[in-house]
């Protein structure tokens, strides 16, 4: 696929997803990469931009250089900001009282402490989605330990082969240092490995919840870095 022709789809596939306002947005591919330029109204619209150009077949990284403009009706001071984002906190029951939030020139840090990765996600996910948030850090840290690592690779292969909508057989899977890395075992840009990978991590967060007795904590990724190193070596 030549660069004008993934241009061209990652184009088409903004302007099909209804919550991205495309015509603000540049797009330009080399190589498989792709890099989005231009303004967003909001954080959630550049997260739902990159996710749009990630899904694209031949697409095996996005480069974001989105700015986030916030609209005049949505822009407010920090401190009223502040106090939107802990109440979208507090109404999701998913993310624990233990988080809290602050907010400095429409930047939001998470901070505080939680039991699993994924309601960490979910209070990345809750603040991002708040008007007037031009982006959100977090040091939330994760309180439980680490189960032992040979059980959780276990249980997340296990996990993968039992979803119907993955090939587990694409997929690679290590725990290192509590972070569960999901890898691609045929070369990045496969039209069936992509997805399994992209689809996968979910599963993953679910199976390492379901391994552990106790309240544990794992992290799952997919980098592209580490799926190149696993085709190499396949």
């Amino acid at each position: 696929m030549s660069n004008e022709q993934l241009t061209q789809h990652v184009v088409d596939e903004l302007r099909w997803d209804p919550k991205v306002d495309s015509d603000t947005i540049a797009v330009e591919a080399e190589g498989g990469t792709v890099t989005l330029r231009g303004t967003v109204g909001s954080l959630r619209q550049r997260r739902e931009a990159r996710k749009a150009a990630e899904r694209v077949y031949g697409v095996v990284d996005v480069i974001d250089d989105l700015d986030v403009i916030v609209l005049t009706e949505h822009r407010c001071e920090d401190a009223e900001l502040r106090g939107d984002v802990l109440q979208a906190l507090m109404l999701d029951a998913v993310v624990p009282s233990t988080v809290d939030a602050n907010v400095k020139d429409g930047v939001v840090d998470l901070t505080g402490t939680a039991s699993w990765q994924y309601q960490r996600d979910e209070a990345e996910f809750v603040a991002g989605n708040v008007p007037g948030v031009l982006g959100v850090r977090t040091t939330v840290i994760l309180t439980s330990p680490a189960p032992y690592s040979p059980e959780v690779k276990h249980s997340i292969k296990k996990a993968l082969e039992r979803d119907a909508k993955l090939d587990a057989d694409r997929i690679a899977v290590e725990t290192i240092n509590g972070i569960a890395v999901l890898g691609a075992t045929s070369p990045p840009g496969c039209r069936m490995c992509r997805p399994s990978v992209d689809q996968a991590d979910p599963a993953a967060f679910a199976s390492a919840r379901a391994s552990a007795a106790s309240s544990t904590a794992y992290s799952a990724s997919s980098t592209a870095e580490y799926a190149t190193s696993m085709a190499n070596s396949a």
